[in-house]
């Protein structure tokens, strides 16, 4: 175990934002980890949990307290079932998964940041989400001072959301479990448009695994959503919205508003979203709001490659990126009478 003062925290996001901590340790086994969480809430010391800081806002101010980065590694693969630690890169779980011939998560390739938070946001792209494959969580509960397994039910799923993120203090993510399906090689049945257009089939369709990870690597490439160093349009925590879900009344008063300014012709994106509410999508509401690809001047800005990506072009603080969010958030609003809901976790911040 690792432990350092006064350590920089912006290095571990992809944001590349954000103070120092005052204690950073590194754990590298699940006890390392259980230690470190006992440790601070025995001392009653603030803790932040970060695996691959792909979905953190921190504040400039930093973070007083202890910063927990969690590094174990392990990957046991026994038929179709799958266990990984916590601190397993994802897009490497999901590179092993592909290669073992194996289908369920092949659509979830190139999401950046760890294994252990993709429960915690029911990580989910292309079609696919974890919460559809995923079995089982082992977690250490704060609250009852041990390790406990929870079930795919307990981790009451939903879109961007389970009760780990509902109940943020109480779960530190060690393991999860996934059930895949062997299929001969092949992807699982392909859901969203777009892949079965990249890919010359229709929705519904299977394809080999291999060339749909490859597909939705290239189309998320595209919108800047690969990390590169280089490329600042993936300095970002990709999504920076989800896309809001309304209700009959909600979605009604919403066409209205987009009638009302774009004309009687145009149709906004809609998906059923269960229980008569309506998915619509965020990037359209940020792009026909006027905060097109590139807009803004200063450090902060939306990336040249997607409306729904916020990113640092260097140099950037995040007040810089939170007035860009906040005045996103506002135009939003006043055009399509819709509040945007920020995707990554805010910390020692919030719009």
């Amino acid at each position: 175990m690792q432990v350092l003062h006064d350590a920089p925290l912006a290095p571990l996001t992809t944001f590349r934002l954000g103070g120092p901590a005052g204690r950073l340790v590194t754990a590298t086994t699940d006890d390392e980890v259980i230690a470190a969480v006992r440790e601070a809430d025995e001392h009653g010391t603030p803790l932040l949990v970060i695996g691959g800081g792909s979905n953190l806002v921190i504040g400039d101010k930093g973070f007083d307290g202890t910063a927990l980065r969690i590094a174990t590694r392990g990957f046991t693969l026994t038929g179709t079932s799958l266990e990984v630690a916590a601190g397993e890169v994802w897009t490497d779980v999901v590179a092993r998964t592909v290669e073992a011939g194996l289908a369920g998560v092949e659509c979830l390739a190139g999401i950046p940041g760890s294994a252990g938070a993709t429960p915690i946001q029911n990580v989910g792209a292309y079609g696919q989400e974890v919460s559809a494959t995923l079995t089982e969580v082992v977690a250490y509960d704060r609250r009852e001072g041990r390790t406990v397994t929870l079930s795919n039910a307990e981790c009451a799923f939903a879109y961007r959301h389970s009760r780990f993120k509902q109940d943020p203090d109480r779960h530190v993510v060690l393991r999860v479990r996934f059930e895949l399906e062997d299929a001969g090689g092949l992807s699982a049945p392909l859901k969203y448009p777009e892949t079965a257009r990249a890919l010359g089939v229709s929705a519904g369709e299977r394809v080999p695994a291999a060339l749909a990870r490859e597909t939705v690597l290239k189309l998320r490439a595209g919108k800047g959503m690969v990390l590169d160093p280089e490329d600042h349009d993936t300095w970002s925590a990709g999504s920076f919205f989800t896309n809001p879900i309304l209700g009959a009344a909600q979605f009604d008063a919403f066409l209205a508003r987009v009638a009302a300014r774009l004309g009687p012709d145009v149709a906004p994106p809609a998906f059923p979203a269960g229980d008569g509410t309506v998915k619509t999508s965020a990037a359209w509401l940020i792009d026909r709001a006027g905060f097109t690809k590139g807009y803004g001047t200063g450090p902060a800005r939306i990336s040249t490659k997607h409306a729904l990506a916020l990113t640092n072009r260097g140099g950037a603080t995040t007040e810089d990126l939170l007035a860009l969010a906040r005045e996103v958030v506002a135009g939003v609003h006043a055009a399509f009478g819709i509040t945007l809901v920020n995707e990554p976790v805010t910390v020692g911040v919030s719009l």
